[in-house]
């Protein structure tokens, strides 16, 4: 039920208490018509029992007005909740429309978040490549090891958004975005409106949606392409393995 439902199922039983109930009378029924006229005497003034429910009423609306208001999911809560695993492993599907194409392009792998590392981005097909971002920047794997690539690009800085979000910094996210966030815990919705002239060249909007851990990340683009990643299967109960330590330290 409702709180607006409850509050006024709550009024009309004082009112009731007060005046008592109108009952539907029959000219067979002469008991009823009795206590209908008796009732009618009484009816211009409230007693006792309508005060003192009525006073009920108020108090139970500030308390839960009160309780709403401390309960609501806000910035802070979000981020401390994604912060919270030290590893999450897990998969991914990433959808990239474009307008020139009917259908959209999709890869799929898998990632590695570390707190204190950054995140392994490992893609699997439609074909295989291995990054790394990280606050240093974006590496990526080739025959001799991790290349550093280039930090100033619009994918690079589409890579240190999306490390942010997975990671739940949105102090650095409100130094670049307008954050609007609605929902619960375990449901919430993100949406990011650029602040900078820079951003706004690429991104008209970035919507994100998750639970305990983020699930969904949107990014429509400025030109009318959009990229959908979905996160998969994530875990925060793996740590990280003696592989993904290495790659991590490399």
């Amino acid at each position: 039920m409702s709180f607006w439902m409850l509050t006024r199922r709550l009024r009309s039983s004082c009112r009731q208490a007060a005046f008592g109930r109108e009952a539907v009378v029959k000219p067979e029924t002469a008991i009823l018509q009795e206590n209908r006229v008796a009732r009618i005497t009484t009816a211009s003034r409230p007693n006792a029992g309508f005060a003192s429910c009525y006073g009920v009423v108020v108090m139970l609306v500030a308390l839960l007005g009160f309780s709403s208001l401390a309960n609501a999911f806000d910035l802070q809560q979000l981020s401390d909740q994604l912060a919270k695993p030290s590893v999450i492993h897990g998969s991914f599907i990433q959808e990239k429309h474009l307008r020139a194409l009917p259908q959209p392009l999709t890869s799929k792998g898998a990632f590695v978040l570390a707190k204190d590392h950054g995140l392994l981005w490992l893609l699997k097909t439609p074909l295989q490549q291995d990054y790394r971002i990280s606050a240093k920047g974006i590496a990526r794997r080739d025959g001799s090891g991790w290349q550093m690539l280039p930090g100033k690009s619009a994918g690079a800085e589409q890579n240190r958004i999306f490390l942010a979000v997975l990671q739940g910094d949105s102090s650095g996210l409100q130094r670049d975005f307008e954050l609007s966030l609605s929902g619960e815990a375990q449901h919430w919705k993100l949406t990011l409106t650029p602040r900078s002239m820079l951003l706004k060249q690429v991104f008209n909007q970035i919507n994100i949606d998750g639970g305990e851990l983020v699930q969904r990340i949107e990014l429509l683009e400025t030109q009318g392409d959009s990229t959908v990643l979905r996160m998969q299967d994530t875990t925060s109960a793996t740590p990280l393995s003696d592989a993904e330590q290495h790659d991590f330290a490399e």
